[in-house]
């Protein structure tokens, strides 16, 4: 059982819905993306979306688009995101790490190498955002066989037999995209769209659900949680972090604990 699978497991038993926050490997600094892994943990986090930076995040809205300029501005490259990995796990072996982001940079190292260096660093979970999942199943499938799970993306516009196809592939979670559009657009979340769209998905899928894109307060991540078994929020987390550049981590964990607090008395 993969460290994602035990904690989905542990949370549904305690009767609990996963946080998953997204950050960018090299923002708000360099030096804080440790410690920043360490405080979302102490503030309630399940497992954690370690961005990679790439400079054209076609998925991701402005505030994850100029997080990713600012981390590659300051050196921060698949190298670094591997050894913040490692370094996070030499005092915490428990918490799920899952690396997000884009073809390129995989391309550019290789296929093989970023697997075997994912799953050396200590990484628990993968999803490349355009990697079609028909298109490159020996990389999925090698994953696999490094010992991390494959994630992947659905959203509203998926069709059934789609969803089945993705379903038949993933383990760890399924990340259901809640809103048409990039991250962070603003555009209001619609219950029950989301819950018609997770119960369908949850027809054919053998691992649990998260919600992620337009989850920005308590409220909102009670209410989505109360239809999958998680939610996963990115851009709202960088804002409360962009506001209080001297006090950033701080900042993300006390926002945090907030959204788990919230989950936490549903």
């Amino acid at each position: 059982m993969s460290r994602l699978e035990k904690r989905f497991a542990s949370l549904q038993a305690a009767g609990k819905k996963a946080l998953i926050p997204y950050i960018c490997a090299g923002d708000p600094s360099l030096e804080s993306t440790v410690p920043l892994l360490h405080e979302l943990v102490r503030s309630g986090a399940s497992a954690i979306e370690l961005g990679m930076p790439f400079s054209d995040p076609m998925a991701d809205g402005p505030v994850i688009q100029r997080a990713s300029e600012r981390a590659i501005s300051r050196g921060s490259n698949l190298d670094f995101v591997f050894n913040c990995v490692k370094e996070f796990r030499k005092t915490d072996s428990d918490t799920p790490i899952v690396l997000m982001g884009y073809a390129n940079p995989v391309e550019c190292r290789g296929q093989e190498a970023f697997i075997r260096d994912a799953a050396e660093a200590g990484v628990d979970g993968v999803l490349i955002v355009d990697y079609p999942f028909d298109e490159v199943p020996e990389f999925y499938e090698a994953v696999k066989k490094a010992g991390m799970d494959p994630i992947f993306l659905l959203a509203p516009t998926s069709s059934d037999e789609r969803v089945e196809q993705v379903c038949r592939l993933a383990t760890g979670y399924l990340y259901y995209v809640s809103l048409k559009g990039t991250t962070g657009a603003g555009n209001r979340l619609d219950i029950a769209s989301v819950r018609q769209n997770v119960a369908r998905i949850e027809r054919y899928a053998k691992c649990p659900v998260a919600v992620g894109f337009g989850i920005s307060n308590g409220e909102t991540a009670r209410e989505i949680a109360s239809v999958c078994s998680g939610v996963i929020i990115g851009s709202a987390l960088i804002r409360e972090m962009d506001k209080t550049p001297d006090d950033a981590v701080g900042a993300a964990g006390r926002w945090l604990a907030g959204i788990r607090a919230a989950l936490d008395a549903a």
